[in-house]
């Protein structure tokens, strides 16, 4: 939702105040994580022995819950802001392009991808990041955020936090302000979330 638009929802509103969340917004984003956990499906043994797959993919598929998921979403970053809205939403590749387009939409910023070297047209910023089996590397087009914009980055899920912190990597080197990290799932007993500069958000995890 643009922010030269009102907002449909009073709650909305009513958030999007400084220090006023409110018990309503409260007990609605509860509700909201409620039912999109309900839509996880579970798969043993994915990709390999011994791993539990969450499977994200059928909030997408009902647009109900794709609606659940942005507003819970845009509830928390009001909650948690002050009612401060970034300027930029950061989507890392490839399934924080599934959510970061509408949040920002949502939001009235703007939406900016984080790809794997090579897939970016232009002058990029580039830096490499540590996976399981090697370096890879990430990239963001040069001119995509301005010295000053404040920005979120958005994930499916963190794991070792490699790739995140590649991501604010990239923010910084471009002069952006990060205000934190949001993902819907979170792998704990890697500790991912302790190697990242900003404050850290999981939707569906037990940790806030």
């Amino acid at each position: 939702m643009s922010s030269t638009l009102p907002d449909a929802s009073p709650v909305a509103e009513k958030a999007g105040q400084p220090g006023n969340h409110d018990a309503a917004s409260t007990a609605e984003l509860a509700s909201l994580k409620v039912k999109l956990r309900g839509a996880l499906r579970q798969f043993p043994d994915f990709p390999s022995p011994g791993i539990l797959f969450e499977d994200i993919m059928p909030i997408f598929a009902d647009h109900t819950l794709h609606e659940a998921l942005i507003r819970s979403l845009e509830l928390h970053i009001l909650a948690n802001h002050g009612g401060q809205k970034p300027d930029v939403i950061v989507g890392l590749e490839a399934r924080g392009f599934l959510m970061g387009p509408s949040l920002a939409l949502r939001l009235g910023a703007s939406f900016v991808p984080v790809r794997k070297q090579g897939k970016l047209p232009g002058p990029c910023e580039t830096v490499g990041y540590e996976k399981e089996y090697g370096q890879d590397f990430f990239q963001m087009q040069a001119d995509s955020i301005k010295p000053g914009q404040k920005v979120l980055i958005i994930d499916d899920i963190i794991a070792t936090g490699g790739s995140a912190y590649a991501g604010a990597e990239l923010i910084q080197k471009m002069g952006g302000e990060l205000m934190g990290f949001i993902f819907l799932l979170e792998l704990e007993f890697l500790h991912g979330r302790d190697k990242l500069p900003a404050p850290v958000y999981t939707l569906l995890s037990g940790q806030a």
